[in-house]
């Protein structure tokens, strides 16, 4: 059996126990950020770099846009002053069984924006509608 990378078109997306089909994920990013320090007696003319806190990226989710389903408005709607409905995510990529091999769970993410489709008159495409979601963490799993 040859070892090849892995397709990235067949993946779900759950959360709160619900499976949603979405055409895009985009922002499973985490980073490093770096300090840099120099102290006045050094004899080094340059700072050093140490690594500092983790810092999440922003996650977008695209789907189509479906009749009477307002759930991504919904959901930005619970923000209130110093409060949010968080939600858990688990992000699967899957094999040709469906089953999952890569996992990326996401902790207590809420909706900073949700952008709706553009409409053209002339364009014969889906509407699309994306949710972009901050969180607090992203742990990878790789079975």
């Amino acid at each position: 059996m040859a070892n090849y990378p892995l397709p990235k078109f067949h993946f779900q997306v759950e959360w709160g126990g619900t499976r949603i089909g979405f055409t895009e994920v985009n922002g499973l990013t985490v980073e490093n950020e770096v300090i840099e320090y120099r102290e006045g007696s050094s004899p080094e003319y340059s700072k050093i770099k140490m690594p500092g806190m983790q810092k999440y990226g922003n996650i977008t989710l695209k789907r189509g846009t479906f009749q009477s389903d307002n759930e991504f408005f919904n959901w930005l709607n619970t923000v209130k002053l110093n409060t949010i409905e968080r939600r858990n995510i688990t992000i699967s990529l899957l094999n040709e069984e469906h089953e999952p091999v890569v996992v990326w769970k996401v902790k207590s993410a809420w909706p900073v924006k949700v952008d709706t489709t553009d409409l053209k008159s002339d364009a014969s495409e889906t509407a699309v509608e994306s949710i972009e979601l901050a969180h607090e963490g992203l742990v990878v799993q790789n079975d």
